[in-house]
């Protein structure tokens, strides 16, 4: 089993959740999140803010905020990582900075709370 981590944008959820339902995956988590990649700041600027210069706060402005995100959690067998991989990139790839990041864990296993039932039959 592999846990599939996404973050995404706010507003793409309603199609990320379709693309995720025409890939078969109907269960996952979702929650409200704030981030921002890497490379909306210049780290000269960032040395500065950290050094205490309130000129390098200044030129910072809004560059250095955090940005709403959605992650998203999926738990599927390892023949589906693929598919959800790809139902998760295709509604959310503009080609632009902030379209999401993807994260694959493994995981060793699982309990469905109801039944006892565990490992893939847990997620299934």
């Amino acid at each position: 089993m592999k846990e599939v981590i996404a973050v995404v944008r706010i507003n793409m959820m309603n199609q990320t959740k379709q693309a995720l339902s025409d890939a078969g995956v109907d269960a996952y988590f979702a929650r409200e999140a704030q981030g921002r990649g890497k490379g909306f700041a210049n780290p000269k600027v960032l040395e500065g803010v950290d050094n205490g210069y309130e000129e390098a706060a200044a030129v910072l402005g809004e560059k250095g905020k955090l940005y709403p995100k959605r992650v998203l959690t999926v738990v599927v067998e390892d023949d589906k990582v693929d598919d959800v991989v790809q139902a998760i990139i295709a509604p959310n790839k503009t080609g632009k900075p902030g379209d999401g990041k993807i994260f694959i864990l493994p995981v060793a296993d699982s309990v469905r709370v109801r039944t006892g039932e565990s490992g893939e039959a847990a997620i299934v």
